[in-house]
């Protein structure tokens, strides 16, 4: 037990280098460390707590969610009536749903089998053994259908929509150049987002508030006579960005929508001389927008962003390029948001700002200070009552928990973890554990020297008695972070962290790294008696 080979003590004095190396960088500037290899300039991230921030939590509007589907639907049901040549009356949204009349009795079994086709199967992507279907369709007398949207369809759709909304609310904060934001769901409906370093927190609402929805939709008159008479059913009015705005009537189905862009850049027009933003589809969207536009020579086009017309310029011929520019009196600062927005994708959903919190740079400066304090006040606590207690044998356990917080750092340096006020109590916890397992060791070592045995026994078989003991000890320490961890959130799941980390390591230094000092001190100092 208390012999090691030369090659285990060169493989955990490597290791011990190894933590050093790697939590180093954690003094450094960033400056400093440019000119460093990759892999050993990993530094743990402040959380909001410590750097200050932005907070915010948003909310999907399942209203609009449920609205839109609806929309969809009512259009389907049209379409697939027109292509039966089926006759329909009374075709409106009622609740979550439509209904429809269908005019002759012989027609409603064809009916009814076209609008079944229109229910979707969702469960390939939630749950494999369980069928959900997006609509139920419903027959009345009279020839009346009803279509109703399925309680388990929206919560599938609300998920997917909280689920893609991130995504897409990562890629936007990305681009603002940020670093290790947080975003993180909250219930079924609500997203978490958090941007350590950020105190400009309305830039980040405006960024994360807009839908950037972007469709290209045929115009079928402009001016304020589109708001007087009865409009075609296919045919809705939008309005322009303009003050005052100008009402729009427009084709309801989109030519080629935002989905099918690949790049977004704002830049000035040489022509001009204004600010506008270049687009640029992918093949699938070049080609439906040459299409779109040869079918369309000498009409107009607008180009619609959340329901509202940018611009509306005339086809004068096929752009088969598969780009374009917007404009629309934009300066630098609009342009540059735009593309932003629609580089980073549209959100499947509006969201709402449910609470907002910034956190000043000062505040967190002064919870690192107070952090900084009480690691300070508790460690050499510790220290000194190891010293007391223990004499030289207490300066081993303190070499040993000195090593358990480098190797705690080191972890949490490698994989870029967030450093939070509640974690630093984590680190200083598992100080204590360490701590801890030093002190059943060196009491039971103390225990089979009052009965009269050798040093060499003493030692060897306090260590081996009291692993069981810290085996356990870890191990329910272990569990509880693991399920803190699983159920928390924020400042909790930084707690879990650094205590799971701290738990590891300091098993390893007490039964490997002390073990070694104790075992090199007895096998010089060959002593008639343990210090302890």
């Amino acid at each position: 037990m208390l012999y090691f080979s030369r090659w285990k003590i060169i493989l955990i004095l490597a290791v011990c280098v190894v933590g050093i190396v790697f939590a180093a960088p954690n003094f450094f500037t960033r400056a400093q460390l440019a000119g460093m290899p990759g892999i050993l300039r990993g530094q743990m991230v402040l959380g909001l707590d410590l750097q200050g921030g932005a907070n915010l939590l948003l909310e999907v509007d399942t209203k609009s969610l449920i609205k839109d589907r609806v929309d969809v639907l009512r259009d389907d049901v049209r379409k697939a009536m027109r292509d039966e040549k089926i006759g329909v009356t009374g075709l409106g949204i009622q609740g979550n749903g439509v209904q429809v009349r269908v005019l002759d009795p012989t027609q409603v079994d064809k009916a009814e089998t076209k609008l079944r086709t229109l229910i979707q199967n969702l469960s390939g992507a939630l749950l494999s053994t369980t069928q959900i279907n997006d609509i139920t369709v419903e027959r009345q007398d009279g020839g009346l259908f009803r279509l109703s949207l399925t309680d388990s369809g929206i919560t599938y759709r609300t998920q997917r929509a909280v689920e893609q909304s991130i995504e897409v609310i990562r890629r936007r904060i990305d681009q603002l150049g940020t670093t290790e934001p947080s975003i993180a769901r909250q219930g079924d409906n609500r997203i978490l987002v958090q941007v350590p370093g950020l105190q400009d927190i309305e830039g980040l609402k405006k960024i994360l508030a807009q839908t950037a929805r972007l469709t290209f939709q045929m115009v079928e008159e402009v001016g304020p006579g589109v708001l007087q008479g009865t409009k075609p059913i296919d045919d809705e009015v939008m309005t322009t960005r303009d003050n005052p705005p100008v009402p729009v009537l427009v084709q309801r189905r989109a030519l080629v929508t935002g989905e099918d862009l690949v790049d977004a850049q704002a830049q000035v027009n040489s022509q001009s001389g204004e600010w506008v933003v270049s687009f640029r589809f992918d093949t699938s969207g070049a080609q439906k927008f040459a299409a779109a536009t040869t079918a369309n020579v000498g009409h107009q086009f607008a180009i619609v962003l959340d329901n509202k017309v940018v611009s509306y310029p005339n086809i004068r011929e096929p752009i088969v390029g598969g780009s374009g520019q917007i404009s629309g009196s934009f300066d630098a600062n609009s342009a540059s948001e735009l593309a932003l927005l629609l580089r980073a994708g549209a959100l499947p959903a509006n969201l709402t700002i449910v609470e907002e919190r910034t956190v000043s740079a000062g505040l967190g400066a002064d919870s690192i200070t107070a952090g900084r304090t009480a690691s300070i006040i508790g460690i050499s606590a510790v220290i000194l009552y190891m010293v007391a207690n223990y004499g030289l044998f207490g300066v081993f356990a303190n070499i040993g928990v000195l090593i358990n917080v480098t190797f705690t750092i080191a972890i949490l340096s490698i994989f870029q973890a967030t450093l939070t006020l509640p974690g630093i109590a984590g680190i200083v916890l598992g100080v204590g554990m360490a701590v801890d397992a030093n002190v059943l060791i060196y009491e039971r070592i103390r225990e089979e020297q009052m009965q009269g045995r050798s040093p060499v026994v003493s030692i060897d078989t306090g260590f081996k008695r009291a692993i069981a003991t810290i085996t356990d000890t870890n191990s329910t320490h272990l569990i509880a972070a693991l399920v803190l961890f699983y159920f928390g959130t924020g400042p909790i799941k930084g707690f879990a962290l650094t205590l799971a980390v701290g738990t590891v390591t300091s098993f390893f230094t007490a039964v490997t790294v002390t073990r070694l000092m104790v075992t090199q001190w007895l096998r010089y100092a060959r002593p008639t008696r343990v210090p302890i």
